[in-house]
């Protein structure tokens, strides 16, 4: 090749990397998860094993799993339906529905509300947490961004009384609103709608 041809090629190099955009960094974000706790999707499993082998013999070469401790929850739900505790190895929720908590359509916490967030309080200095998650639930009647609102304005009023109770200044909080995303019951009925409006309380669980 010559000399003259080489500088060609380089010339021409130079210019499409300096006319080639630059692919934007992803910007970090520091607020924690944008989701809530176990609704991330489940690892789907490595081998593929055929129901119907009368043997379930394993694949030629293949060797079982080390054996791991499974996620066990366990759910309890007072006979009210208005408070429910999940329990699993790393965390504890509690899902207080709204209408225990607040009046229709507002963000104004009501008499019993105090004495339910007060129990959590002492449970989450049990288990000495000192990050707590506060996410505000609603059904979905009315508009999405009225819902969006209204689910964080309940999730603020919880989390500034647990803040006040704890009165721990090591406590981080991470208070989101997120309307009608994630329901847990049918949103056609208004006994689902009832239990899709709700204040959820989790925090990591200490071994007992």
């Amino acid at each position: 090749m010559t000399t003259t041809r080489l500088a060609r090629l380089l010339a021409t190099a130079a210019t499409a990397a300096l006319l080639t955009p630059l692919t934007p960094l992803t910007p970090a974000h520091a607020d924690g998860p944008s989701e809530p706790p176990g609704t991330e999707p489940s690892a789907t499993a490595p081998v593929e094993v055929d129901a119907t082998d009368p043997d379930l013999k394993l694949p030629e070469g293949a060797t079982l799993a080390g054996a791991k401790v499974l996620d066990i929850k366990s759910v309890v739900e007072d006979q009210s339906g208005d408070e429910r505790r999940e329990d699993t190895n790393a965390d504890v929720t509690f899902a207080l529905q709204a209408e225990v908590l607040f009046g229709k359509d507002s963000a104004k916490l009501g008499p019993e509300a105090r004495a339910r967030i007060n129990t959590i309080a002492a449970e989450i200095e049990k288990h000495k947490a000192t990050r707590v998650r506060v996410f505000g639930f609603t059904d979905d009647l009315g508009s999405s961004a009225h819902g969006d609102a209204l689910s964080k304005r309940r999730a603020n009023a919880v989390q500034a009384v647990l803040d006040q109770d704890l009165n721990a200044p090591d406590v981080t909080f991470e208070v989101r609103g997120y309307g009608e995303q994630y329901p847990i019951a049918d949103n056609s009925t208004e006994a689902g709608r009832k239990k899709n409006r709700r204040v959820e309380v989790s925090f990591p669980r200490t071994a007992q």
